[in-house]
């Protein structure tokens, strides 16, 4: 292994190449897991940053918060439940939003919620008309003290505040009471106006664990079913089905790195028959000289990586806010890294078969 590593040093002219390749594999694993995790966080962020167990919704919503109508009746079943603690009403409306100072056309897309239990991270409900906007609408002018016009009907909602990490299904999160969102879906979406008893949802949290919660808030009405928030986070329309796709990809961007280290140690191996015949003929170990391999093909990997991590920051800091949903996260480089260290490590044990072949009276003929 030493005699592999010192190859390294003083030849590291015979590794560029695939330093190289491996650099814009890893450069190409970090950005798609980047850009995965960014989508991600804009479709769920509301739903992930919920305190509370699980969500109620009606029977006949499929999940989706602007199909479903919690009646007074429903909510007061399962305040009643036992196993169930805390209930708050939630609900949402997509719109677009005028921003002071930019052109009539140039809308923000806002997710404006209603909600009385607060989610982590987001205060108590604020005043009537007002409202926490996510960082994210800074990308779009927004500034606290700003008074947005919501929707067609022009609702004013005032920014008293930031909040991170709230979007949902890519649009910032405007944090309001409950009244004020009744107001805001009344005044732009007349078709679902809603009584002052009714929200679409409830947000419930009880002593047990989240599915002892569910099965409390399911078996105390007949009308709802309730979700714990990872169930509910699936549940929203394309998460799924876009962690699928990307996953693949990433998968397939995995396999191309081991099939470069495969082929090029298996070049490397041919070129040292004559190396190998005469390291074994004084004595050396065939594990020990794929040992050697392996701690190439590991070095390689780790410097490729190194490299590729750097320029993902580097591309995430020059990329504006707001342009691409790229979220680069520690935990994401790391686990590439760790995917492409196994495909180092596998790679290169295809050469273990021709290693282990090599003769030392025969390699040192030829």
């Amino acid at each position: 292994m030493k005699l592999a590593l010192r190859e390294l040093v003083r030849k590291p002219g015979r590794f560029v190449t695939a330093t190289v390749i491996l650099t814009l594999i890893a450069v190409l694993l970090m950005f798609l897991g980047g850009l995965l995790d960014g989508l991600l966080r804009l479709s769920t962020g509301a739903i992930r940053a919920q305190s509370a167990d699980a969500i109620v919704y009606s029977d006949a919503s499929q999940s989706s918060f602007l199909r479903s109508r919690i009646e007074a009746d429903d909510r007061a079943a399962i305040e009643s439940a036992d196993g169930v603690d805390e209930v708050g009403g939630l609900g949402v409306v997509l719109l677009g939003a005028r921003v002071p100072d930019n052109g009539p056309r140039d809308l923000a897309n806002v997710a404006v919620w209603g909600y009385e239990l607060p989610p982590t991270g987001v205060p108590e409900p604020p005043g009537p008309g007002e409202a926490y906007a996510d960082e994210l609408l800074q990308a779009d002018g927004v500034e606290i003290g700003d008074e947005l016009l919501i929707g067609p009907a022009r609702t004013p909602i005032t920014v008293v505040g930031w909040v991170t990490d709230t979007a949902y299904n890519g649009s910032g999160g405007l944090w309001a009471d409950l009244e004020t969102w009744r107001g805001v879906l009344a005044e732009n979406r007349p078709d679902a106006v809603l009584a002052d008893d009714v929200v679409q949802a409830l947000a419930i949290s009880g002593p047990g664990d989240p599915a002892d919660v569910v099965a409390a808030a399911d078996a105390a009405n007949d009308g709802t079913y309730a979700l714990t928030i990872d169930d509910a986070i699936s549940a929203i329309p394309g998460v799924d089905e876009q962690s699928g796709t990307f996953n693949q990809i990433l998968g397939v961007t995995v396999v191309i790195a081991l099939v470069v280290i495969a082929l090029f140690f298996a070049l490397l191996t041919v070129e040292r028959t004559a190396l190998y015949g005469v390291l074994k003929a004084i004595g050396a170990r065939s594990r020990t000289i794929f040992g050697g391999l392996v701690v190439q093909a590991t070095a390689v990997t780790l410097i490729a990586s190194a490299i590729a991590g750097v320029l993902v920051v580097v591309l995430d800091l020059l990329i504006p806010p707001g342009s691409i949903p790229l979220y680069v996260s520690v935990g994401r480089i790391l686990l590439s890294v760790v995917l492409l260290l196994i495909a180092a490590v596998i790679g290169s044990a295809f050469s273990l078969r021709r290693v282990l072949r090599v003769d030392p009276a025969s390699a040192l003929g030829n």
